[in-house]
This record gives structure tokens, sequence and C-alpha cells, in this order.
């Protein structure tokens, strides 16, 4: 039996095709028409007038804690979470419990995304346990659909073996993203050393962390050629090694957190270890920074780093508490809030860093509106009210949880079906 859906009237922002007032016609699951005045009277309509039409968000940075710790989250419940968040399409780290540095890991992780109804990726790991002792099979992991490779959580602290990961991605055509920071500069992880750490009498962990992880993988991604992606930047100087690398070499690659261009080390302040994450919220000057990123291009991706924690293991205390905060449902509005709002972004450069270049960048077939191409689609309203109080995640573990926010998801399509 065909199905038809027909979007009209909205405004549609498509950075990778076409823009402005503009219907979307989809016919079984696919887009065969995007122009203005479609006339379908078989199809079911949606009147997106005064509502922003994107492409479906991709997130290319998230946690879904399955297997092993799905008291947390599991890849049902973050589909849901990434849904009501605006997102289609979604790429799942790699350190879960057991890790995914096999094949039969990574077949159980897809397999149940499978289920699910938005897209689901997987990296897989670049060593065994996340060890950084031993490469995993790159060759069998890419045959069994690793979406790229990562130790997110953990930083890969041998340069040969970095080197020699980076040759292998490289021959296969995958990125490799790196979580950077050097535990040789961390007394307490999650917060940041300076005022936060000075509040609470800690040495909390010093930007130097970041700073000297970053100079040395662009430093290996210039001399390989591989593309390399520098996951939840954090400091200024960061920043400006990605910017500095990128006239280098276009294989240099960067994203931010909304939470790292929405706070400061004033929020761990207020909410301990609601507001603590690795790495962690750093000064005003950072967060600037990191929005100038964006704005300039040096910053092609906002990731969300979604990290969710059960409401016990984040009321442990600060040192015991683990690092991370839930993201997927307050991306969008805290990107409209902090970004969109006061000028620094256009809505086209949004989307394009949340839609377009994640999926060209970890050679997704998503980020995009158009005509042959699977429907997935973000219907929103950018400046209706809502209130954090809820989440569709198992977990709620943020500073933005009772907040007013705006920015709110409307529809949502994969795959051609209204999935909300």
């Amino acid at each position: 039996m065909m199905t038809k859906i027909l979007v009209k009237n909205g405004n549609v922002v498509n950075p990778g095709g076409k823009s402005g007032k503009l219907d979307i016609l989809i016919e079984n699951g696919k887009i065969s028409d995007i122009s203005e005045g479609i006339i379908s009277e078989d199809a079911q309509v949606i009147d997106a007038a005064g509502l922003t039409v994107s492409p479906g968000f991709v997130d290319v940075h998230s946690h879904f804690r399955d297997p092993g710790q799905t008291h947390k989250e599991d890849i049902f419940t973050g589909a849901a979470s990434a849904a009501h968040g605006g997102y289609t399409s979604i790429v799942l780290m790699a350190n879960t419990i057991p890790t995914v540095d096999s094949t039969e890991t990574l077949k159980y992780v897809l397999d149940k995304g499978a289920q699910t109804d938005i897209n689901i990726f997987s990296c897989a790991n670049v060593t065994y346990g996340m060890q950084g002792k031993e490469l995993t099979d790159f060759d069998a992991l890419v045959d069994a659909g690793a979406a790229g490779f990562t130790d997110d959580g953990k930083p890969l602290m041998d340069v040969t073996l970095v080197k020699t990961a980076l040759l292998k991605a490289k021959a296969l055509g995958k990125i490799v993203s790196f979580h950077e920071e050097d535990p040789s500069f961390i007394e307490n992880n999650g917060i940041n050393h300076g005022k936060a750490s000075e509040h609470y009498g800690i040495g909390g962990s010093d930007r130097k962390a970041e700073i000297s992880m970053i100079e040395r993988d662009i430093k290996l991604a210039l001399e390989t050629g591989a593309d390399i992606d520098i996951q939840h930047i954090s400091t200024k100087e960061g920043v400006e090694l990605v910017r500095q690398g990128r006239k280098k070499g276009s294989n240099i690659h960067a994203e931010a957190a909304p939470h790292h261009f929405s706070l400061t080390e004033e929020a761990a302040i207020e909410y301990g270890s609601m507001a603590k994450m690795n790495p962690p919220l750093r000064t005003e000057e950072d967060r600037k920074a990191v929005i100038e990123g964006l704005k300039d291009g040096t910053i092609e991706m906002i990731a969300t780093d979604h990290a969710p924690h059960s409401a016990e293991e984040k009321a442990k205390g600060l040192l015991q508490a683990p690092s991370g905060i839930i993201g997927l449902e307050t991306a969008l509005s805290l990107a409209l809030m902090n970004l969109v709002e006061p000028g620094y972004l256009s809505m086209e450069q949004l989307i394009r860093c949340i839609s377009l270049s994640p999926a060209r960048l970890y050679g997704l077939d998503a980020g995009v509106i158009e005509t042959g191409k699977q429907a997935d689609i973000t219907i929103f309203d950018p400046a209706e009210e809502w209130i954090a109080d809820s989440f569709y995640s198992r977990s709620s573990n943020t500073p933005f949880k009772g907040m007013k926010l705006h920015g709110k998801i409307k529809k949502v399509i994969c795959k051609g079906k209204i999935i909300i």
C-alpha cells in the first residue's frame, strides 16, 4: 500500500539542498518532490505554517549504555529520547560493557538499533577493552558496519599506536574520534581547575589536559592524512589549535557539546554533580571561544555527548559521582537560545552543524532533504516555550531540568514515517 505524507507551508532550512517556503512530498518512505504549491489529494497533510522544517538532526556522539548499564539507558529509551529531541540519526559511542571491540557486540547494538524508529549507527573501539594497548580488528569491524572508531571516555596515550590506528582508519575511509584529556594533568576529573576547583577545595582538571592532547593528535593527523574528530572541545586554546590545523589540512574536524557553549564552571558550583562532565565546564572566555569556533566554521559539528546516569549515581557526591549529562532533548533549545537568538549563528548555520556536517563527516546517508533520499525530517517551532521537567530518556541528569527553554519539536519523520 502506497503511503504519502505532504508537509506544507513550512520554512524549509536545508543547507545541502533547496530551502525556502516549500512543500515536501513523501512517498513510500522517500522524498519525491520539494517545490511550491504541491497538491496531493491522497496524502496525509502536515501543516507546518510558521514552523521550521529541517533535515532530521544527526548526533555523532551519544551514549545509550547498552549493553551493560541499561539501568541508565538502553537503545530503545535512547532512541525515544533522540526522536523527541528531533534526532533521526545517532552514532553511538563504544564504551559499553562489554566494549564494542568485537563484531559480536557491534552486531548486538546495530540489530537492536534496527528495531527502533530512528537510524542507529555505532562506532567501534580503537583498542580492545579500551585499554590503549592493542588495536581491534578494524577490517572486520568496518565489514560489520562500524561508522568510525573511538575509545571515547579514555584518552589514547601511546603515540605509535595512535599513528598506526590513524593509518588503518584512513585506508578504510573511516574517521577516528578522540577524547582529549591527558590524565597527568587531572587530579579530579569533571571539574575545571580554576574557580570551580577552588570552590570545592580540590585540584580539578587542568585545561592543559585537553590542549596537550589536541596538539598531539592534530600533528599526527596531518602526518598521516587521516580524518579525525576532536570531541567535545572545551578550551579556547583547543579551538585555536583546530583553527590553525584546519588551515594546514581539511582532515581536521571538531565537535562542540551544547553544555560547553551554554554554561561555564559557575554551573558546576551551582549544580554540583549535575554539572560534572568530562571535559569540564570552563570559563566564560572558553565558552565564547567555542561559540566563535562554531561561527567561523572551525568547529563543524554540534554533538550532544548524551551521557545518562541514574539519580543514585549522581547523588553519591561530587568526587564519587560519574561525569556526564543527558543532552538529546535539550540540544535544539540550547543552540537556539545561545547561538541563534543572540545572533552568533544563522538558522542555516545551526542546521548545518546538527545535520549536514556530522552526516557527511561520518559518511552517513542523512542530513539533507533531497528527492530520492530517505525522508528524515524534523519540524520545530523556534519560539515555543517549554519546561524541561520530564524526559523520554531513562535518566534525568542535567542542570537544565526544570528550566524554561524555547525551541519545541513538533513533528519528526524518520524513514518516511511520522514517529512523533
